[in-house]
């Protein structure tokens, strides 16, 4: 019998969704109903580029494969997200904090200030896989050191990369999106969709 039957979209293998993030639960959840999640564990520092595009793109697929060797029948998802800005120097990106005050510092940085949130998607499958980004531009209005430091204390910034989260306690500081928030969020469901549905043509 065909795996991975969900509310959206059908594949002929089982999903595994490479990532411990629930934000990237939840979002898969709708187009497959049926998934597991295997975490890929990855030196994400070692696969680092310099163009944050091929930062995301990188580890998005680094991911899918190191879980897809040990399930080759499987169809595995990877993701990743990056958060950069660019000034004079060039691109600079900001990942995950390594403490609290790492986040008041990633916070400060993007106050009153224009970056892009890249998201990575990879999907490996037998006989193929297909590798894309997304990316949104976000824009934050002007923060005070107060408003971070409350922020940062409900410990919502640690576990994700340029320390915030739209959909949560930081929806307030943006002044302007432009591009898809689900990719903000963690998961390029359009892009995604467009992905499965096209596999499950082929097959």
């Amino acid at each position: 019998m065909a795996a991975g039957y969900g509310a959206g979209v059908f594949t002929k293998y089982p999903v595994i969704l490479a990532s411990a993030s629930p934000r990237r639960q939840q979002l898969l959840k709708p187009l497959v109903e049926s998934f597991r999640v295997v975490p890929a564990d990855l030196d994400e520092d070692a696969l680092t580029e310099s163009d944050p595009w091929a930062t995301a793109a990188g580890l998005a697929i680094a991911k899918a494969r190191s879980i897809a060797r040990d399930y080759p029948d499987h169809l595995v998802i990877g993701g990743d997200t990056v958060v950069a800005y660019e000034d004079a120097s060039g691109w600079h990106q900001l990942s995950k904090p390594m403490d609290t005050q790492d986040a008041i510092r990633i916070l400060t940085l993007l106050s009153d200030r224009q970056h892009v949130v890249i998201t990575g998607l990879a999907v490996v499958y037998p006989g193929g896989e297909q590798v894309t980004t997304d990316h949104t531009e976000v824009t934050f209005r002007a923060l005070s050191t107060a408003e971070i430091a409350t922020y940062v204390a409900t410990g919502e910034p640690m576990d994700k990369a340029g320390a915030y989260a739209i959909q949560g306690g930081a929806s307030g500081f943006v002044s302007a999106a432009n591009g898809n928030i689900s990719a903000v969020v963690g998961l390029p469901v359009e892009r995604l969709e467009e992905i499965l549905s096209g596999i499950s043509a082929a097959a």
